[in-house]
């Protein structure tokens, strides 16, 4: 029989949230892919009697594991190659100051410094910057073997043979994952059709909104390979547009009420099937006949999807990109530079994770602490922009710090060092990819003692490698916490309250640009992209928020009803547009300036406070107008941001 707890004893909700496992399927692919890159360089070194080689080159595995997180062939290249070049500079410049004692600090003050900066620009970045400091620890941290490019080397090859690995089923799946993601979109698509009406839509058209961003970043990400355009990158494209309209037909359907006949969603997992094998054979959908205007427009989007995806040369000139094509790599590279020499967040972050890091190191040059990098590797995993908030990092990095220990306490002194290791990486290994999803704690856990384990072939210190490196955890969390999070008093205001508002101005003008004629249509789909796309970080940034204690946990939590809201505002001027493109009469030039001035006084609203305040929530129009399911939603966000 099951027990709640007592008042004093419930356990707040923002440590719930934390300690929540995501779910998250199992790539079985990318466990077998780790288990193997993992343990065949430790059997290499051990067949050679170089078993210190083959655990750099593992650990250097283990780094390429990390950041094999991309679906697109390309864009693995990018993923684990470009992190691995600057892992092996970060290595040898730690290896030039090991045992130089202020100077070492200093320099890896200074990594730490370049790499925060590096990390704010983007993901590959972010991975980039991670191993170039992470190395250089490990390099200024442990004495290495060999001359000074072997330890470069072996963990470069080690990260290589992870690429390597990934790549083996390039030649017979090329296209494949950016097929499969367009497929995927049209199945979420799908099952936003037959939600339609019942409680179910909200989560789903997130779904569909991550769907369009992953697959839209995909396609596109490719097509910056090519200075040409590819004729199945232009097909996945033009198929991605054509799904568009149906996506902008959703909401009018969810505000009739009633679910739309099965055969529609049917009709759109057909397309999924026909994207996915590429199949150019005209399609029967047996629609049924539309009684509405909104069923007007499912039927004619449905209609024109089909047309598009069975194309087997859609037209590139009449192709619009709903995001823009991407800029060339050099063009790319530079605007990347110039953000980070330039862009205030940048610096900002890279000063907190060098105070961190430069005082982790004091401390360790000062007190005597046996294998003192652990405490600045804890402070760089702790302090990754994109794992989350810095608070929930510390706690997840400690308690899974304490459950990887555990397991590796018993792997120390249950399995003898040598062969037996092998066998013992290739499960671990497995797990790091399987538990990574799951959270971050669940990473930490399955990392831990695959480092630990690697350590003991480099050091041979077996159980006591485990209470220094719990102790230096600790250590490295209470560092991260104090000087990064502490003492950095950036409320949760200042992160997301300006986006938000930043979000609510741009609905205003989403409202303005999607009636009249003489708006370009290839403008209004791009408007509503970027917007919900702005919206689904934002959502994400608060979700982040609510895993803090209080007040900014509390200060997400009653915010994010808000985010909802301007989610809700931009569905029903989707669904108004659609509306009159069926027939009905467009909305007067008074209505949406209305609408749109409410929605500028409550973004202004917005950025000059960070607590709920008093607005007008009245918001008159004429009955009728295909606009009044818009005031409903203003005056519903304007309600959220009055006091109760």
């Amino acid at each position: 029989m099951s027990r709640e707890f007592p008042i004093g004893l419930t356990p707040p909700d923002w440590l719930v949230r934390n300690l929540r496992p995501q779910r998250a399927p199992v790539n079985r692919a990318a466990a077998a892919r780790a288990a193997v890159a993992l343990s065949l360089p430790l059997a290499v070194g051990l067949a050679r009697g170089q078993p210190a080689h083959g655990a750099l080159a593992s650990m250097g595995a283990l780094f390429g594991v990390i950041s094999d997180t991309a679906d697109a062939y390309r864009m693995r290249i990018l993923n684990i190659a470009v992190p691995q070049l600057f892992g092996a500079i970060g290595i040898m410049i730690g290896a030039a100051v090991y045992g130089h004692g202020w100077v070492a600090v200093a320099t890896v003050t200074g990594v730490a410094l370049v790499s925060g900066m590096i990390s704010s620009i983007g993901a590959v970045a972010s991975v980039t910057g991670l191993l170039l400091l992470i190395n250089c620890l490990i390099g200024a941290g442990l004495p290495l073997p060999g001359p000074w490019w072997l330890a470069p080397l072996l963990m470069s090859g080690g990260g290589l043979l992870v690429l390597a690995l990934t790549l083996l089923a390039w030649p017979l799946r090329s296209g494949v994952p950016e097929r499969s993601s367009v497929a995927g979109t049209y199945r979420t698509v799908a099952d936003l059709l037959a939600a339609g009406g019942t409680a179910d839509y909200e989560r789903l058209r997130l779904t569909v909104t991550q769907s369009l961003n992953e697959s839209y970043d995909l396609v596109l990400a490719r097509r910056a390979f090519y200075h040409g355009r590819s004729p199945d990158l232009v097909r996945l494209l033009a198929q991605l547009n054509a799904v568009t309209p149906v996506v902008e037909a959703a909401p009018a359907a969810h505000q009739r009420g009633d679910p739309l006949p099965a055969e529609i969603p049917a009709a759109v997992r057909l397309l999924a099937d026909t994207v996915e094998t590429g199949g150019t054979d005209p399609l029967d959908l047996r629609l049924p006949a539309p009684a509405d205007e909104t069923g007007r427009a499912v039927d004619h989007a449905l209609r024109h999807a089909a047309t598009v995806v069975t194309d087997r040369f859609p037209d590139p000139g009449a192709l619009d990109d709903r995001l823009g094509r991407p800029a060339a790599l050099r063009v790319r590279a530079a605007r990347a530079g110039r953000d980070v020499l330039l862009s205030a967040a940048s610096w900002r972050y890279g000063t907190r994770l060098a105070l961190c890091i430069g005082l982790g190191q004091v401390l360790v040059s000062t007190v005597e602490v046996p294998r003192s990098y652990w405490v600045a590797l804890t402070i760089t995993f702790v302090m990754k922009p994109d794992y989350g908030s810095v608070f929930s990092r510390a706690l997840l990095r400690a308690l899974g710090t304490v459950a990887g220990l555990v397991v590796a306490a018993a792997l120390l002194t249950v399995v003898p060092r040598g062969w037996w290791d092998v066998p013992v990486l290739m499960v671990l290994g497995a797990l790091v990819p399987a538990l990574t999803p799951r959270g971050y704690g669940y990473q930490t856990a399955a990392i831990t003692p695959v480092i630990l384990l690697l350590s003991d072939i480099l050091n041979h210190q077996g159980t006591g490698l485990v209470v220094p490196r719990l102790v230096d955890s600790l250590i490295g969390c209470a560092i991260a916490l104090v000087a990064g999070y502490l003492l950095w008093p950036e409320s949760w205001h200042a992160r997301v309250g300006d986006r938000l508002a930043d979000a609510v101005a741009d609905t205003a003008g989403y409202v303005e640009l999607a009636f009249g004629d003489a708006v370009e249509p290839g403008a209004r789909a791009r408007s509503r992209r970027r917007l919900y796309r702005d919206l689904s970080s934002i959502r994400t940034e608060f979700q982040r928020a609510l895993t803090e204690p209080p007040p900014n946990g509390r200060r997400a939590a009653a915010w994010m009803p808000l985010v909802v809201a301007v989610e809700r505002i931009v569905d029903a001027t989707t669904a108004a547009r659609v509306r009159v493109r069926q027939g009905a009469a467009e909305p007067s030039a008074a209505e949406i300036s209305t609408v749109a001035r409410q929605l500028r006084e409550l973004s202004e609203g917005l950025r000059r406070t960070d607590v709920l305040f008093a607005v007008r929530t009245d918001l008159t129009g004429p009955a009728g107008s295909v606009l009044e399911p818009v005031r409903q939603e203003v005056a519903a966000a304007r309600a959220i941001a009055s006091p109760h």
